[in-house]
């Protein structure tokens, strides 16, 4: 039994769970997210929980019990209290800052690159600490959205500027030594 799987999703206060087959939907404070999840794993409400259990031993069957009750999971937590993704930026003369909606980087390019928040993503600057907030309800569209702005310059490992995400180690490399040795 996949030790994951087989612990069940608590459902808070506030939030409603509709469960049709294979088609799940939740809706919360903070949204509402439907998914179909894969047969063979059967999903149930018993007693203001979800019970995720699936059909048989088959291998596949098998990966599928935790990764679904982990997706449930994540549903249910980003509807109710949402996700958080924290990047910094670092780099003499790196900025970002808010312009309505969305948000503008100065990453050391000749212009500025503005970053447009797709449906259920917010964002919040922090200009003295040079940090960006991506903020959403659904973690895999907070993740992407994340790893799209720091691909827009992303940490290079001589001097460590770019954008990374909070506690992000770069191993560093050392660089030219000085004179070359004839």
């Amino acid at each position: 039994m996949s030790r994951v799987g087989r612990l069940p999703v608590t459902v808070p206060s506030g939030v409603q769970v509709n469960i049709n087959g294979q088609n799940v939907s939740i809706k919360g404070p903070k949204g509402s997210i439907a998914r179909t999840f894969a047969p063979g794993v059967t999903i149930q409400m018993e007693n203001g929980h979800i019970v995720v259990q699936r059909e048989s031993d088959l291998p596949t069957l098998r990966a599928l019990h935790g990764t679904t009750r982990a997706l449930i999971n994540n549903m249910v937590t980003g509807v109710s209290t949402g996700f958080t993704t924290t990047l910094e930026i670092e780099g003499v003369g790196y900025r970002a800052e808010m312009s309505g909606k969305d948000l503008v980087l100065y990453v050391g390019y000749s212009h500025s690159v503005p970053v447009n928040p797709p449906d259920g993503v917010t964002f919040d600057v922090d200009t003295k600490t040079r940090q960006i907030k991506v903020m959403g309800f659904d973690k895999e569209q907070v993740g992407q959205v994340a790893a799209n702005i720091r691909s827009i310059r992303p940490p290079e490992p001589y001097h460590g500027k770019g954008i990374r995400y909070a506690g992000e180690k770069i191993r560093r490399k050392a660089g030219k030594s000085g004179k070359g040795k004839k």
